[in-house]
């Protein structure tokens, strides 16, 4: 099982990342398995860097074996989504970028990776009319439109499926919107999904 994450995949994050857009290709980091965060357990605030961003974002979980998958056929590689954190040690990632060196130290470590509990796609809006947001605290601090992508949930399972043969099981965190902050010991983190709360767990 492998996590694939699409990064700068919203117009308003790469504003406020001070990134200029990307259109052409999704930009594609991975997560270990040992970065999955499930079942409500907390998130522990490591002490390697000093600002952990919550960065939510829909997941696609793979459904079938696919390589080189046609965009037009993507859709049928996926039949679960949810919402999740993406997240990142942010001091340490401006360090990496900055020397030109990989991501995996930002965003690779354990439990960085929360994902909420799955549900049907069937029983959703079409994956790119889904709405989501982020509550800490009782308070909205993200939300997102799936529409709003830069690159579509099908072709970014095309394109990951040029470069990695997609088992049944991977997860595919398809990009945050603007909103992302910092979180705090203490504060309790909720994930909606078309109204609905998938993620639901404390940090601390």
């Amino acid at each position: 099982m492998k996590i694939l994450a699409v990064g700068m995949n919203y117009a308003g994050h790469n504003k406020e990342m001070n990134h200029t857009l990307l259109l052409q290709d999704p930009v594609i980091f991975s997560k270990p398995d040992s970065a999955l965060l499930t079942r409500g357990r907390p998130f522990f605030i490591p002490s390697f860097a000093n600002r952990f961003d919550h960065e939510i974002e829909i997941v696609v979980k793979i459904c079938h074996v696919g390589k080189n998958i046609s965009e037009r056929f993507a859709h049928r590689y996926y039949d679960e989504v949810t919402v999740g954190i993406d997240f990142t040690a942010r001091d340490l990632q401006d360090q990496l970028t900055s020397k030109g060196l990989p991501w995996e130290l930002c965003k690779g470590f354990d439990n960085s990776a929360a994902i909420g509990e799955f549900v049907k796609k069937e029983t959703l809006p079409a994956i790119q009319e889904l709405n989501f947001h982020l509550d800490i605290d009782g308070k909205t601090v993200q939300t997102g439109f799936s529409g709003n992508m830069i690159h579509s949930v099908d072709k970014i399972v095309a394109f990951v499926s040029k470069y990695f043969t997609l088992k049944t099981g991977d997860l595919i965190f398809t990009g945050t919107p603007s909103g992302i902050g910092p979180v705090h010991e203490g504060q309790h983190l909720e994930g909606y999904l078309e109204g609905n709360k998938l993620l639901d767990f404390n940090v601390k």
